[in-house]
């Protein structure tokens, strides 16, 4: 799919919710196609999807692998909640093979955070939108740029594709080629 398709659907759309996608243990470049196919159940169609790409760990325990992220657009299913999504990523994260943390951002092999539903916010004990450090983050606005250029995170004052260009980090992202290309 193009990407002024893909912008013409998320401006046509009334709500989206924005996953981003993450592992780096195990085939995590398979990991997060698959789950990428997975939460297309979570989604009224299309689900769209970002490149996959390759990211150097941050605020990550010393050693850690790169990471494979990537980011699907998806559109609720009418009887979804940002809380009862939440519980569905969880329940796929676990199914992966995520355990419960013993150490601040060590490896796995998924994670998947809820970024974004529309415009949406919360501040809960479980949930809190958008992703509280999304804007900060390489490896999540540069797939959600693919996405959603223009996009304006609640809470924000600039678009993905703006704030992408004014950050400064160290994270170091490529883009992977396709499968078939």
């Amino acid at each position: 799919m193009n990407s002024e398709l893909k912008v013409s659907l998320l401006t046509s759309a009334a709500t989206h919710a924005f996953i981003a996608l993450g592992g780096n243990l195990g085939d995590s470049r398979a990991t997060v196609r698959e789950a990428m196919q997975r939460l297309a159940a979570f989604s009224s169609p299309p689900l769209l999807r970002s490149s996959l790409w390759r990211s150097t760990p941050v605020d990550c325990p010393p050693g850690s692998p790169d990471f494979i992220n990537a980011i699907v657009a998806l559109t609720p299913l009418p009887h979804s909640t940002p809380e009862s999504l939440l519980a569905e990523l969880q329940a796929l994260e676990r199914e992966f093979g995520r355990r419960p943390k013993q150490v601040l951002n060590e490896a796995r092999p998924l994670d998947l955070d809820l970024i974004a539903w529309g415009s949406e916010v919360r501040n809960t004990l479980t949930l809190t939108l958008p992703h509280p450090r999304a804007h900060l983050r390489r490896f999540v606005l540069q797939p959600l740029s693919e996405l959603a250029p223009d996009l304006i995170l609640p809470g924000q004052t600039h678009t993905v594709a703006e704030l992408l260009a004014s950050l400064r980090t160290e994270e170091v992202l490529e883009r992977l080629p396709e499968p078939d290309a």
